[in-house]
């Protein structure tokens, strides 16, 4: 697989640093690893990142907030958001993730197919576009996005606590994206 062909296929993520080893973990990496980000199996991504308890710590719930609360934007549309970041990154196993669970959540997988066959250019829906163009302004350049994209959110129904869910989806993307380059890289399973 090259590192830049994007994909709905399940990767795994083999990590440059070694994660932490749960039997050896300390007090304060156990108490970090309680909650994983989708509150599911502990990954090697999280236990590369329990080698600092404190950020750890103080990162997962801030993701799960971001992703998984109630209310605000839908969660579809925070994984477009979080896609849209991932595909600007060029981060493979991220939007491999994204994509798998926008196509799960509006069952359909018209928008990642033309995501993935035109990028940034993609042709969506009026809400979809609006979303997506915005979130590319916004991992490209966060000080290009200006009261244009605003309007254009609302205007395809976005209020104020979705935009800002928008914002939070992309932006933690932006930061994990760099994260999983760094200390990482997909690999077929």
């Amino acid at each position: 697989m090259s590192h830049t062909d994007f994909t709905v296929a399940a990767l795994e993520w083999k990590p440059y640093v070694p994660p932490i080893v749960l039997d050896n973990a300390t007090p304060a990496q156990r108490d970090a690893l309680r909650v994983t980000p989708s509150n599911t199996k502990v990954s090697d991504y999280v236990l590369v990142l329990a080698h600092d308890a404190e950020a750890l710590s103080e990162r997962t719930p801030l993701f799960n907030g971001i992703m998984y609360a109630a209310g605000g934007l839908s969660r579809a549309e925070r994984e477009l958001g979080a896609l849209a970041a991932s595909v600007v990154n060029r981060c493979v196993y991220c939007a491999s993730v994204h994509a798998r669970r926008y196509n799960e959540l509006t069952k359909t997988t018209a928008v990642v197919d033309e995501i993935y066959a035109r990028e940034k250019s993609a042709k969506l829906d009026a809400r979809q576009q609006a979303v997506f163009d915005y979130s590319v302004k916004l991992s490209e350049c966060p000080s290009a996005a200006d009261g244009g994209d605003i309007e254009r959110l609302r205007a395809v129904g976005l209020n104020d606590l979705q935009i800002l869910d928008l914002t939070h989806s992309t932006a933690i993307f932006g930061w994990a994206n760099r994260l999983m380059h760094t200390l990482g890289e997909p690999i077929d399973p």
